[in-house]
Formats: structure tokens, sequence, C-alpha cells
């Protein structure tokens, strides 16, 4: 029996959430710039950049864009190979929106996944490096 898990980080960013939601739905190449040291790769293989149902990759990890939301900034994931669904989760989903909070902007990822059993850890680790990621985006986009 899988073990199902919720995780959530927040990031508050200097700017609003369309220059995120753009990077990350349609310029997700450019990431490879922004943040060479964290991101490595991605390519789109199915589909067209930004559009839901079409699967990029970034590293070792294969995506499909489940679903947009352009109002709340809000994308969609579902990790479909790769590491993380090949031999650590069972399942593995994560999103980013981007929504104010008082005179501030934040930045939200949820990770949705299931562990096969207990011995395999909660994505801590994937977490940070992800909140991390927003941090350098806002800081190259400072000038924006």
């Amino acid at each position: 029996m899988a073990l199902s898990g919720k995780l959530i980080g927040y990031v508050e960013i200097s700017k609003n959430g369309d220059v995120f939601h753009d990077l990350l739905r349609h310029k997700p190449h450019e990431m490879v710039a922004i943040a060479p040291e964290k991101v490595h790769d991605c390519e789109l293989h199915e589909g067209e950049r930004g559009v839901v149902g079409s699967v990029i990759s970034w590293h070792y990890s294969w995506y499909i864009i489940e679903s947009v939301n352009e109002e709340n900034h809000t994308i969609v994931f579902n990790v479909i190979g790769g590491e993380m669904v090949e031999e650590l989760y069972t399942s593995f989903k994560h999103s980013f929106h981007v929504e104010p909070r008082g005179d501030k902007q934040v930045a939200t990822w949820t990770f949705e996944f299931e562990r096969p059993n207990t011995s395999v850890p909660y994505p801590t680790s994937v977490m940070d490096y992800l909140c991390d990621l927003i941090k350098d985006m806002d800081a190259h986009n400072a000038d924006i």
C-alpha cells in the first residue's frame, strides 16, 4: 500500500506571478542560463512549450504539463519518467503558483506524492532545490 504525502514550500518574491509563470510555462529552457549550476538541460519532447499535454524534461526527469491556470499563475506538472518515479516514488506531481500576501508576492510549490514504503524519504531536498531555483529566478529578474 502506497503512502500518500503532501509538502508545501513558500518563497517571497519581488515580482508578480506573470514573470515566473511565463518562465516555467513558456520558457523553461531559459532557466539553464538563469541558474546553470542547478539546471543543466531542458528539452521539449512533445507538443508546444506551455501547452497542456506537452512533455518536457529537466535533467533526468520527464514531466507532462497537466494543467495551467492563467488567472492565479498555476502550473501543474506530473512527473512521468526519471529516477523520482522509476526508483523512489510511486507517483509525483508538483504545482507552482504565485499569490499576493499583504503587500508581497509569494511563490508556492506543492508536492503531492506516493511513497511505496516508509524507507523512502519525504522529498525535502527536492523542495529546497526548487525554492532555491525560484530565488535565483527572482534575483535574475530583478531588473524586469
